[in-house]
């Protein structure tokens, strides 16, 4: 009997070893909360009396809750005072504690040490890889996830000039890597199982690609196309199709414009590819059946100097997000007619806005050049994204996610730094 102590803590191994105690009574004292599993020793309790105390029916409480339900014990009414929608009820009445009680974080996995601009993950053979752009060491590093080390680790290497981006297609079995650079032209690499690494495959022409920004796979109709956005006045945005022998130049996109981000999407069952520039508007392009070419639809008003537009589905809804290095990025939802504005993000310095999510968990992570880099997190309640997190990354070009194993990793590019790896993890808060 423990009774009328004004006892405010126990510790966890309190009762540690009492295999034979039968009656336990901790009433009257000024216990808000009890460690978890407290009373896992307790093989032969009879009664438990927590009388004159009142919890803090929260997380803290959820193991008391799932205990009081299992227990063969004759336990006291467990009173509440907090959270305020509990206050004087009975623990037994809280309805869940399924959602409230896990929150999400994301950790430092593994640092790469070496800087990138460019990271794209894809999967052959039940294996998850990942191609990430060098153009300081003038590399491509392809890595592959290691399921006993539990790591990434380099499986081949592609090496140029001052490579910019690295963009994986699969074909049937095939696997393809499109390698963008910004001088000696850009070209394609095939895997060649007889020499288990990647050899050229075929170059893409110099006088369309002249300053590569941005790749984008996509498929029409069961054809496999991709698009480079080239920034320079004197190349072309250009999309190439497969035609079962290799890539060759599609359809060019416009001229003069500077291309720097190309986003391919389904609007309402039709396909369109948006176009970012540093000296327009983001333009819309819809691909025409009868044509079978994009032709011009219409334009993102009012959005100049936008970097990099990306989109994503959630609760079936589609929205972009328009990445600005000066003034706000931008968050837009389809209504059926055209993007509107729902949130608009402070972004000075910003390279990259880019969406993702793991687990039912929808993020935003925004990269800046002049401070930490922030990732938002969705808020169901009030339909906008929050600020989570803050993580420090040197000139952020870009972020991936990748997941394998169960597992779910989040890689963050650096311009002038170390190549982070974090995971996404599931924390419960009431251990």
């Amino acid at each position: 009997f423990i009774e009328g102590n004004k006892i405010e803590t126990i510790s966890r191994n309190a009762f540690r070893g009492l295999r034979d105690l039968t009656h336990l009574s901790l009433a009257n004292n000024h216990l808000k909360t009890l460690p978890r599993d407290v009373f896992s020793d307790l093989d032969s309790l009879i009664e438990l009396d927590l009388r004159g105390n009142k919890f803090e029916c929260d997380c803290k409480a959820k193991w008391l809750f799932l205990w009081l339900k299992m227990t063969n014990s004759t336990v006291s009414d467990v009173l509440c005072i907090g959270p305020a929608e509990y206050q004087d009820k009975k623990l037994n009445d809280v309805t869940s504690f399924d959602y409230e009680c896990t929150t999400t974080d994301f950790v430092v996995h593994q640092i790469l040490p070496y800087q990138s601009v460019s990271v794209d993950t894809f999967n052959s053979k039940n294996d998850v890889f990942v191609a990430i752009a060098q153009p300081s060491m003038e590399n491509c590093m392809v890595l592959e996830w290691d399921h006993i080390e539990m790591n990434f680790r380099s499986y081949d290497n592609i090496t140029g000039q001052s490579i910019v981006g690295c963009k994986a297609i699969l074909v049937g079995d095939q696997v393809f890597v499109v390698v963008a650079q910004l001088f000696g032209g850009s070209h394609i690499y095939k895997y060649d199982e007889s020499w288990t690494k990647f050899v050229k495959f075929q170059d893409i022409e110099v006088s369309r690609i002249s300053k590569p920004n941005d790749i984008e796979l996509f498929e029409i109709d069961s054809e496999m196309f991709f698009v480079i956005a080239d920034s320079s006045k004197a190349g072309l945005s250009t999309v190439y199709k497969w035609n079962n022998k290799g890539f060759y130049s599609y359809q060019s996109l416009h001229e003069w414009f500077r291309d720097t981000d190309a986003e391919f999407l389904d609007i309402d069952g039709k396909s369109h590819l948006i176009l970012s520039s540093r000296s327009q508007v983001p333009i819309i392009l819809q691909w025409n059946k009868a044509s079978k070419k994009f032709v011009p639809h219409g334009e993102i008003p009012n959005m100049e100097d936008v970097l990099a537009v990306k989109s994503f589905r959630m609760q079936n809804n589609l929205y972009i997000t328009l990445t600005r290095f000066i003034g706000d990025s931008r968050v837009m939802k389809w209504n059926s007619k055209q993007f509107v504005e729902i949130q608009a993000l402070p972004s000075r310095g910003a390279m990259t806005l880019q969406p993702f999510s793991f687990k039912n968990n929808y993020y935003l992570a925004l990269g800046s050049d002049y401070t930490f880099s922030q990732i938002y997190q969705w808020d169901g309640e009030k339909k906008l994204f929050r600020l989570f997190k803050e993580i420090y990354v040197q000139a952020p070009r870009s972020f991936t996610a990748v997941s394998t194993d169960r597992r779910d990793f989040f890689f963050a590019s650096s311009f002038k730094g170390n190549t982070q790896i974090f995971e996404h993890i599931i924390i419960d808060l009431s251990l």
